[in-house]
């Protein structure tokens, strides 16, 4: 680990800045499947939507062992669990505080209705656990988990169910992590950022991970191999600290406290994953795509490796093309055609 560049002044506003604008996020969704977990994951999109001043929809799918218009073969124990379903709903209602907040119970399979539901109402953000009611297993993430990393369009807020279960009310954001690469697409969470910090009286922390000089090796390496394989290295930290300087310098204004960390070399998603252990990390802010991501996966490898590996609340921002989010709307609508049947809606 290289020596840190810590600065403890004051952290500029970035809200104007062109990649996010003002308000990355107007409509902002989160899942519950009926789980304890329900009432953390709802109160992290609560924050980030108070924070943002967007509408919040609690959004609930009671599963169906089929789909279609085919109804429930026993009516009597559906009843139930909608009764049980609306009844968890306004309890989660109850503690989004003075929000916009509605709730949503809707049938089918989970994956596929959260897509369907976030396309068709235009959620920016989707915010849900990890894993839910049955728990953490070997598994990183449970299956509807990784299905809507996969598939759910907009940025996306992981909550991590892990085994300490804080109280609800103790949830808090007092420390906010952004990894940076140099690319304007990592830089485009910076507003993010700031905006949530400033909203919770969080410090931010701003991290640059150096790359390590990867020099074609067929034998030993030269006393000049070793040599420019050094001097590379110094390079990168010259860079970077001049980098981190001038990220610093734009982020000086907004009042909040702001430090900024380098960690010389090695594989840069395992390094960062250390120092939001090491930090004591509340929130992780990243694009979902870097410097070298490509634009046709889901997320860039750091952005994918972290949501499987971190053990705070990631918020992956990205956007897609408007011709692919047209494309995806319409699939999704002709899906929900012939799939969707709406349970009756939590008030």
């Amino acid at each position: 680990m290289g020596s840190p560049v810590e600065t403890l002044e004051p952290a500029q506003d970035l809200q104007s800045g062109s990649a996010t604008q003002s308000a990355p996020f107007r409509r902002i969704m989160v899942c519950v499947d009926g789980s304890e977990m329900g009432e953390t994951v709802v109160l992290h999109a609560t924050m980030v939507a108070a924070a943002f001043g967007a509408p919040l929809t609690i959004l609930h799918v009671l599963e169906t062992e089929s789909h279609g218009d085919t109804p429930p073969s026993d009516p009597l124990d559906w009843g139930v669990r909608q009764r049980a379903a609306r009844a968890y709903l306004d309890r989660l209602v109850s503690l989004a505080g003075h929000i916009d907040v509605r709730a949503e119970l809707i049938q089918g399979r989970a994956a596929e209705q959260i897509c369907c539901w976030a396309l068709q109402h235009g959620a920016d953000l989707t915010v849900l656990a990890s894993h839910g009611e049955h728990g953490r297993s070997e598994w990183t993430l449970s299956s509807t988990a990784r299905k809507l990393v996969d598939g759910v369009p907009g940025s996306l807020m992981l909550i991590p169910a892990d085994g300490d279960r804080r109280e609800v009310s103790a949830v808090r954001y007092r420390r906010v992590m952004v990894p940076l690469d140099g690319s304007a697409r990592a830089e485009s969470v910076l507003p993010i950022a700031i905006r949530l910090a400033t909203a919770h009286e969080a410090d931010l922390l701003i991290a640059h991970v150096t790359p390590a000089p990867d020099l074609t090796k067929v034998g030993p390496l030269t006393a000049q191999d070793l040599e420019l394989e050094q001097r590379m290295i110094a390079r990168n930290e010259r860079v970077a600290r001049s980098y981190l300087d001038q990220i610093h310098a734009r982020v000086s204004e907004a009042g909040i406290e702001a430090r900024t960390i380098i960690s010389r070399g090695g594989d840069a998603r395992t390094r960062l994953a250390r120092l939001v252990r090491r930090e004591g990390v509340d929130l992780v802010i990243l694009s979902a795509y870097g410097q070298r991501g490509p634009r046709d996966t889901p997320c860039g490898g750091v952005a994918a490796y972290l949501l499987t590996h971190v053990t705070a609340p990631l918020l992956v921002f990205r956007e897609r093309p408007r011709r692919v989010m047209k494309r995806l709307s319409l699939e999704a609508a002709r899906r929900a055609a012939s799939v969707r049947t709406p349970a009756q809606s939590a008030p």
